[in-house]
Parts: structure tokens; C-alpha cells; sequence
């Protein structure tokens, strides 16, 4: 499998304080990706590096196969904020685009400005906050990039937003050829759009795989305490929690669960997810993580 993105010890440092340090992971071409992680994880510079707006201070970073370079063709970003200019035109935004995109798809710009229902003549600065992020996703898209990066994309938009935005999110990835990462607080997002997750705590990728697999392959174990030393081959120890007489284990197995002392339950994408930021952590974090910027 080909890689979109390659890292490997990367650090970005300001000052004193590291913003990513010692990142290593490898994003696979071809897939949505959810990148997930607590502030401070180092989800938007990762993606900052990997379209050429930031230099790495030490390790390497290959997207598609060479180094970065800030208004590559080959790589769209949409940024948290999702900048647009708010004294300009939906149709302004679009001329520019394809003034300085030589590979702009003036069909697809189009057929998404139409679909979303935006009004071409309509100042930026008066688009709600649904349609500022819509209207920076054609953008992005219709340069035709390889790989699409979305930090954080729809964080700032109620329910119906989000539903609109995510929905446009599948259709590109059903319709055109190209990668997409998206960084997220989001889990129930995540699960709906991406089809393979990483989970990035403090720099460091605690899990990463495809959505199926992780869900295939995490469990919950409740049962009689006991110590957790030795679950046998093919079970990984990603969380505990104990009471008096009561153990409960989040594990991720490669082996069939055959101790029937066990109540063996299925877990959800939120339930791995936050079952690994709390072993990375110490704590266990809040249940919706919708709340964090």
C-alpha cells in the first residue's frame, strides 16, 4: 500500500515549548482518515507540515512521496477557521481559484456551489458558518488535489452543518480520486466519514488501522476481579478499571476470547477511542469530546 503521508521523528519546536515531537506515523493513500487526539496532541501542526505552511525543526515528513511545499496542486487544505475573504463574492472566490490553480476544476467548483444551494453574487462575509465551511471544502476541492487536509473542519458548526458539510465530504470521496485527513474532536463524525482512524496523544500514535479492523478486534471484558498480568497471547491490555469484586478491561484481540468467566461486549469507535486517550493519559477522559477545542 502506497503511503499519503509519511513522518518520521518529526518535531516542530517554538522557542522552548515542542508543538510535535518525535511524530512517527505512515497515512495510507487512498482512505478518509480520522486523526483524533486531545489538545496539545499536535493534530494541526502535523497537518501545517504536511502542506508546506510549516518547516519542520527536526525529523522528515514525505507527503506523496516528496517533501512538502506550501501551494502544492497536489495537496488541498481547509484550516480550522475555514479562511475565506469577506469582502469578496462567492464567484470571486471561485475566478481566484482558478487563477491560481492550474489544475482547477471549473465543473466541479460549480456543481458544488449549485448543490449546497450558495448564491454566487453572496459577500463571503455574509455566509453563515455551515457555508464559509462548504464554500472553503469547493475550494480546496476543486483544485483536484491528491490529498485533502481538514483540520478541525466542522467544530464550529451546529448539528445541520455538520450533517450538510460531511455529507459533501462523501460524496467527493465517492466520486473523485484523492486521499482525504481529517482531524477531529468528533468521534460520531469520524465514524460516519472515515474508513481508518489514528489516534495521536502527546505526538505519539497510540493506535492506527482501519475503522472495520478496530472494531473487529476491541472488546470489553467484564468480570470477577482479578490481576491483568497475563491475558495470554493475542490480547493487548488497553484499559482497566477495578472495583472491590468487579474488573473491566478494554483489550484488543488478535485470538478468540475463550475464558467464559468473561462478559465479552462490543465496542463502539467512541468507546476504542477513549479507551486509548485514557491509557495514554492516566485518566479517564470526559465521555463526549464534542466540548474541546
Amino acid at each position: 500500500m502506497t503511503s499519503a503521508l509519511i513522518a518520521e521523528g518529526l518535531s516542530k519546536r517554538y522557542g522552548r515549548r515542542f508543538a510535535l515531537k518525535e511524530c512517527t506515523l505512515d497515512i495510507p493513500s487512498g482512505h478518509v482518515v480520522g486523526l483524533v487526539g486531545p489538545n496539545g496532541a499536535g493534530k494541526s501542526t502535523l497537518l501545517q507540515l504536511a502542506c508546506g505552511l510549516l518547516r519542520p525543526t527536526s525529523g522528515r515528513i514525505e507527503v506523496l512521496g516528496t517533501r512538502p511545499v506550501s501551494g502544492s496542486a497536489r495537496v488541498g487544505f481547509v484550516a480550522q477557521d475555514t479562511p475565506v475573504y469577506a469582502n469578496l463574492s462567492v464567484a470571486d472566490h471561485l475566478r481566484m481559484g482558478a487563477h491560481l490553480n492550474p489544475s482547477w476544476d471549473a465543473g466541479l467548483a460549480g456543481r458544488r456551489i449549485a448543490q449546497i444551494g450558495l448564491d454566487p453574487a453572496q459577500k463571503a462575509g455574509k455566509l453563515s458558518g455551515g457555508q464559509r465551511a462548504q464554500l472553503a471544502l469547493t475550494i480546496a476541492a476543486a483544485k483536484r488535489p491528491r490529498l485533502l487536509l481538514l483540520d478541525e473542519p466542522v467544530a464550529a458548526l451546529d448539528p445541520l452543518a455538520r450533517r450538510t458539510f460531511l455529507q459533501g465530504l462523501m460524496e467527493l470521496a465517492a466520486d473523485e480520486d484523492m486521499s482525504i485527513v481529517m482531524s477531529s474532536h468528533l468521534v460520531a463524525d469520524l465514524e460516519r466519514v472515515c474508513d481508518h482512524l489514528i489516534v495521536l496523544v502527546a505526538s505519539r500514535v497510540q493506535v492506527a488501522g482501519d475503522v472495520d479492523d478496530l472494531l473487529a478486534t476491541h472488546h470489553r471484558l467484564v468480570g470477577q476481579r482479578r490481576a491483568t498480568t497475563d491475558l495470554g497471547a493475542g490480547h493487548a491490555l488497553i484499559e482497566q478499571s477495578h472495583t472491590e469484586v468487579q474488573s473491566t478491561l478494554v483489550v484488543r484481540s488478535t485470538a478468540p476470547i475463550v475464558d467464559p468467566s468473561w462478559q465479552v461486549d462490543r465496542l463502539d469507535l467512541e468507546d476504542i477511542v477513549l479507551a486509548y486517550l485514557s491509557g495514554a493519559t492516566g485518566s479517564r477522559p470526559d465521555r463526549v469530546l464534542e466540548g474541546q477545542r
